[in-house]
């Protein structure tokens, strides 16, 4: 029996160093992707022992960011797109062109090229998807409007790469000298023909996917068979991600966030989500894994200075300009630090750019190292940058009359116009999130005939309902004065009805400081996290599951009497 099986001694040395390394780091009070990328280090071809298949290993990752956005795409509506794009659209085309102004400025300190210091930029510029998701999984943020802000941001990074990738190759051939007479013209065809397939693409999924996915999976879960449920899921996320690379030139990971956000119409999008989230976590785990393999650790002992500087740029550079424009934009500052956390590391898109300007013989063969180095160093702190938001925004809050005048900032939006009806100004109930619960709230709350004011961190959302005659205000309700824009001293009632659990307690204590009165009304999707937040709050906290099944158990009982 042939024995010699790369397939599987990459996914068993991969999988089990990871499992023994991740649990050692969590053990540390490490993020546990610190483990993954070390067990990728001691597996890769730069460390003495086991090596495994580099290819076979970087097409298993390839799949995990696949199902990773396909999972995002499940989560994420084209309405949710929409809503974030004048924060996405323009804060991701300035903080890109920011970046790679930093890392073409440092590269032309060493010496490199025009052309190879702004490749070399361009690829610091734009943050890994996959780290961003498990970083805004792991604190709780990827359903709030700052977690979709971050991810909204990325996907307008990932369709700039896209253009990047496919305008490389003849604007090399023009920096080379090579075919001066059509270069030009080449250019402008493959920006015209990327524009024009990534249309055609979204049109596709929008018209024809929207109708052909849900009807799928429909005629496959009355067959009654969970596997095959199962596998429709992953042959709809990992085939429409080929064929958009195949027939539209679109990446891999946009493919697939497509067809999540088009399968999300079907009523069986949460069970897609639940029935692939096994396999989604294990091939996160390997993409991880194949990033550790690209390392070679005497990158650190021959060039530190430039790793350093490389680390700073990614950590500090882009984080600072993301917030920067944020804050320009007059949102929030937790939207802005949630922002600029998201962007202090590079990924996937990172590798695939320096590697093919490498190929062409744009950029030094060390640029590739220092890009992965950047990237190893970036993606083991950025959990970590993630936990500190809450604690560096208090201590900003506490010392900087800077942060103090930027939180208060004068915005329209941010309090109600003088003009307001006295009705939503006293015993009004105080609604916090306008997402999917929040309007059916706001829905029976009107068709009841009782004043509500919302509080949503969603400026353009706040513009849409003040133009359909409600009372909203923009801002983030854990700051105190948001609450008081929305009359809290003198409401009713104040209903969270956002998925943000780590606000909610500030949300509370900062009504009750105003108010201590008022009754709180929270929701939640975790038991024990109900029954504390019942206990701390003193309010009525509504579990999605219980209310779900007291709403069906009152229709059987209607049905049967």
């Amino acid at each position: 029996m042939d024995h010699h099986v790369p397939l599987i001694a990459t996914v068993a040395g991969g999988l089990g160093l990871a499992l023994l390394l991740g649990f050692m780091a969590a053990r540390l009070r490490l993020p546990a992707l610190v483990g993954y990328l070390l067990a990728g280090v001691v597996v890769g071809p730069h460390t003495p022992g086991f090596v495994a298949d580099a290819n076979l290993a970087a097409q298993l990752a390839e799949i995990g960011v696949m199902l990773l956005m396909f999972g995002v795409g499940l989560h994420f509506s084209l309405g949710d797109l929409m809503a974030v794009r004048k924060i996405a659209v323009p804060g991701a085309i300035v903080q890109i062109a920011v970046a790679t102004v930093m890392g073409a400025g440092l590269a032309s300190a060493w010496g490199w090229s025009l052309p190879a210091a702004v490749l070399f930029g361009l690829s610091l510029s734009v943050a890994s998807t996959v780290v961003l998701l498990r970083a805004l999984e792991s604190v709780g943020l990827l359903e709030t409007f700052n977690g979709r802000a971050a991810v909204g941001w990325l996907i307008v990074e990932d369709l700039a790469m896209v253009l990047a990738l496919v305008l490389l190759p003849p604007l090399a051939a023009m920096w080379q000298g090579q075919g001066q007479g059509g270069a030009m013209p080449s250019l402008w065809r493959g920006l015209a023909t990327t524009l024009l397939q990534v249309a055609l693409f979204i049109g596709l999924m929008l018209i024809v996917g929207r109708r052909l996915f849900p009807w799928a999976l429909w005629h496959v879960q009355k067959v009654g068979s969970r596997e095959l449920f199962t596998l429709c899921v992953i042959a709809a996320a990992v085939s429409m991600a080929y064929a958009a690379t195949m027939l539209f030139g679109v990446s891999f990971a946009l493919g697939a966030f497509f067809a999540g956000m088009v399968l999300r119409e079907s009523e069986f999008s949460h069970r897609a989500a639940q029935e692939s989230l096994p396999l989604r976590d294990a091939f996160a785990v390997l993409f991880f894994v194949s990033v550790g393999m690209l390392f070679d650790p005497t990158v650190l002992f021959e060039q530190p200075l430039r790793v350093l500087g490389v680390t700073a740029i990614i950590l500090v550079g882009k984080s600072v300009a993301a917030a920067v424009v944020v804050l320009a934009l007059r949102y929030p500052l937790n939207t802005a630090l949630t922002v600029s956390a998201s962007l202090a590391q590079i990924g996937e898109f990172s590798f695939i750019l320096i590697n093919l300007a490498a190929a062409l013989h744009v950029v030094p063969s060390e640029a590739q190292s220092l890009v992965v180095a950047g990237s190893i160093l970036s993606m083991a702190l950025n959990p970590l940058v993630f936990r500190a938001i809450e604690p560096l925004q208090r201590w900003l809050l506490a010392r900087s009359q800077l942060a103090r005048d930027l939180n208060a900032r004068h915005d329209p939006l941010a309090e109600l116009p003088l003009s307001t009806d006295e009705k939503f100004l006293a015993r009004q109930v105080v609604l916090v999130g306008y997402g999917r619960v929040g309007r059916d709230i706001a829905a029976a709350l009107h068709e009841a005939g009782l004043p509500f004011v919302v509080a949503e961190a969603n400026r353009e959302l706040v513009e849409r309902l003040r133009a359909e005659g409600m009372a909203a205000v923009a801002g983030d309700a854990a700051q105190p004065e948001v609450l008081v824009q929305a009359h809290i001293a003198r409401a009713r009632l104040l209903v969270i009805a956002t998925s943000d659990t780590l606000g909610v307690r500030q949300m509370a204590h900062n009504a009750r400081l105003l108010n201590p009165g008022i009754e709180i009304v929270v929701r939640s999707h975790n038991a024990a996290e109900a029954e504390l937040l019942e206990r701390e709050l003193s309010g009525k906290v509504f579990l999605g599951e219980h209310e779900l099944a007291r709403a069906m158990t009152r229709h059987v009982l209607e049905r049967c009497a």
